[in-house]
C-alpha cells in the first residue's frame, strides 16, 4: 500500500524547502534598468540588444533586470545565474512575430525540427533565477498557430515544431511569480530537469483551441505550483518523466500543485513521457471549470515507465470531460485527444522496459459534473493499474466510469450518477466497495 502518512509529512517538509527558496531569491543588490541600456519600450523598435546587455551585466555577480512600463519588442534572450527579471505591472515583453528570429539557422520554419528553435527566454545549468514584477510576457502565438492547426488536421496528433516561451534546463532555485504569460507559440513555461522550483500567483493564457499551448511542463525535484490560473489550449500542467538523470531513481519527484484554478485546457497531467519515472505528486485544493480532462496520467508502451505514490484531494470540477483518466494506451492526438483505443497503438511494443506501470494512487474528496464520460482507468493486461483508492468521490455524467485491466481498486463513499446505463463498466478489473455497481 502507498505510504500516505509518511508522504504527507514529506509534503509538509517540502514547504520549508520553498521558504528557503524564496529567501535565496531575494533581490540582488545591483539593479539594471533596461532603459539605461537603450531599450525604448515603444512596441515597434526591437529592444533585444539593449535587454541582452542588461542580462549580460548579471553574468558575473547577478542582479535585477528591471523593465519599467512599456512594450518591449524582443527576439530570443539568454539568462545568467542569480538574475531576477522584473517586469513592472504596466510592462510587456513582447515576442517578435517573425518566425525566422527564433531559428538557430536560416531555413523554412515549417520544415524545421523541434531543436531548431530558440525559446524567447532560455537558460541552462543556472542557479537562483526569478521572474516577477506583475507584468506580461507575450509570445505572439497567433503568428504560429494557424500552421500548427493545419498540420494536425492533415496528420492527427502531429505537433508542428515551434519555440517555447520560457525554457530552463538543469537549473536549481527557480521562481516564477506574479506575472502573466500568454500566447506562446507552443509551451509557455518548461523547467526541465530543474530542482527547487516555485511557481506562484501566475496567470497563463492562450486561446482554447491554440494547438499544443501547454501552460507548465515541469520535470525535476521539489516543485511547487500554487495559486495559479491556467487557461490554455492543451495541458494546463504536464509533469514529464521522459528520462532520468545520473544518480536519480525518478526524473520527477516531490511535486505539489495546490490552490490552482484550471480553466480551458487538457487538465493536470502526468506524461505522456514517463520512462524516467514520476513519484510523489500531490494535487489538492484545485478547481476545474470547462476543462477537457481533469486528472490525467497518460503514457503508452513506447515511452512508459513507473508512476507511483500520487495523491489527489479536495478537487472540484464543473463541466469537465472526463473527471479522471489514467490510461496506458494514450495516443497523442490533440485534435479530439482520444484517451484510449483499447488496443496497443501502431508501433507500440506489447511489453518491456517502456511498459507503463501506475500504482499507489489516491483520490479523496472529489466532486465533478461531466457532460460526457465520468472517467477511465485503463491499464494493460500485462501491467494492470494497481492500488487505486477512491474516497468521498461524487461524479455526475452522461456516460459510465470505465475500469479495465486494473487490480486492487478500492472505493469508499463513491457515487457515479450516469445517465446512460450502469455507473461503472468493468473489464478485467478487481474493484471493491462500489456503492452503485
Amino acid at each position: 500500500m502507498i505510504r500516505f502518512q509518511s508522504y504527507i509529512s514529506h509534503s509538509a517538509m517540502r514547504r520549508w524547502v520553498f521558504v528557503g527558496l524564496c529567501v535565496c531569491l531575494r533581490s540582488h543588490a545591483a539593479v539594471y534598468n533596461v532603459r539605461d541600456f537603450g531599450a525604448k519600450g515603444d512596441g515597434m523598435t526591437f529592444d533585444t540588444p539593449a535587454i541582452q546587455k542588461a542580462f549580460n551585466a548579471c553574468e558575473t555577480a547577478g542582479g535585477t533586470v528591471e523593465f519599467p512600463p512599456g512594450i518591449y519588442l524582443c527576439q530570443p534572450l539568454k539568462l545568467y545565474s542569480k538574475t531576477i527579471l522584473k517586469l513592472d505591472p504596466a510592462a510587456t515583453l513582447q515576442a517578435s512575430t517573425n518566425q525566422a528570429d527564433f531559428m538557430k539557422a536560416p531555413g523554412d520554419w515549417l520544415k524545421a525540427r523541434g531543436n531548431d528553435f530558440l525559446p524567447l527566454i532560455s537558460g541552462k545549468d543556472l542557479t537562483d533565477i526569478r521572474f516577477t514584477g506583475g507584468g506580461i510576457i507575450d509570445g505572439g502565438g497567433a503568428a504560429w498557430w494557424p500552421a500548427a492547426e493545419n498540420a494536425r488536421r492533415i496528420r492527427p496528433g502531429y505537433t508542428l515544431p515551434r519555440p517555447n516561451l520560457i525554457s530552463l534546463e538543469r537549473c536549481t532555485g527557480v521562481q516564477l511569480d506574479n506575472l502573466t504569460l500568454q500566447n506562446s507559440p507552443k509551451y509557455h513555461f518548461v523547467p526541465a530537469d530543474c530542482d527547487n522550483v516555485l511557481i506562484s500567483n501566475v496567470t497563463i493564457l492562450a486561446p482554447e483551441h491554440a494547438a499544443n499551448t501547454d501552460a507548465i511542463d515541469p520535470s525535476g525535484h521539489h516543485i511547487l505550483i500554487t495559486h495559479c490560473t491556467l487557461d490554455v489550449g492543451d495541458d494546463n500542467v504536464a509533469i514529464k518523466g521522459g528520462k532520468r538523470g545520473a544518480g536519480r531513481d525518478f526524473e520527477s519527484e516531490d511535486i505539489t500543485i495546490t490552490e490552482c484554478t484550471i480553466l480551458h485546457g487538457h487538465g493536470i497531467s502526468i506524461g505522456s513521457e514517463t520512462a524516467g519515472g514520476v513519484r510523489n505528486v500531490t494535487v489538492k485544493n484545485c478547481t476545474f471549470r470547462d476543462t477537457e480532462n481533469g486528472l490525467r496520467i497518460k503514457s503508452d508502451t513506447r515511452r512508459g515507465g513507473l508512476v507511483e505514490d500520487i495523491v489527489y484531494e479536495n478537487i472540484t470540477m464543473t463541466n469537465v470531460n472526463p473527471a479522471i483518466t489514467f490510461t496506458c494506451h494514450y495516443q497523442q492526438n490533440s485534435a479530439g485527444d482520444p484517451q484510449s483505443s483499447g488496443v496497443a497503438a501502431s508501433g507500440q511494443t506489447v511489453s518491456g522496459e517502456r511498459t507503463p506501470v501506475y500504482r499507489n494512487i489516491r483520490i479523496t474528496n472529489l466532486v465533478a459534473t461531466c457532460p460526457k464520460a465520468a472517467g477511465l482507468i485503463d491499464g494493460l493486461p500485462e501491467s494492470c493499474i494497481s492500488n487505486v483508492m477512491l474516497e468521498n468521490v461524487k461524479i455526475s455524467s452522461a456516460m459510465p466510469f470505465q475500469i479495465r485491466n486494473a487490480k486492487s481498486v478500492k472505493m469508499t463513499n463513491v457515487l457515479v450518477a450516469a445517465n446512460a446505463g450502469k455507473p461503472f463498466l468493468l473489464e478485467n478489473a478487481d474493484v471493491s466497495g462500489m456503492a452503485n455497481p
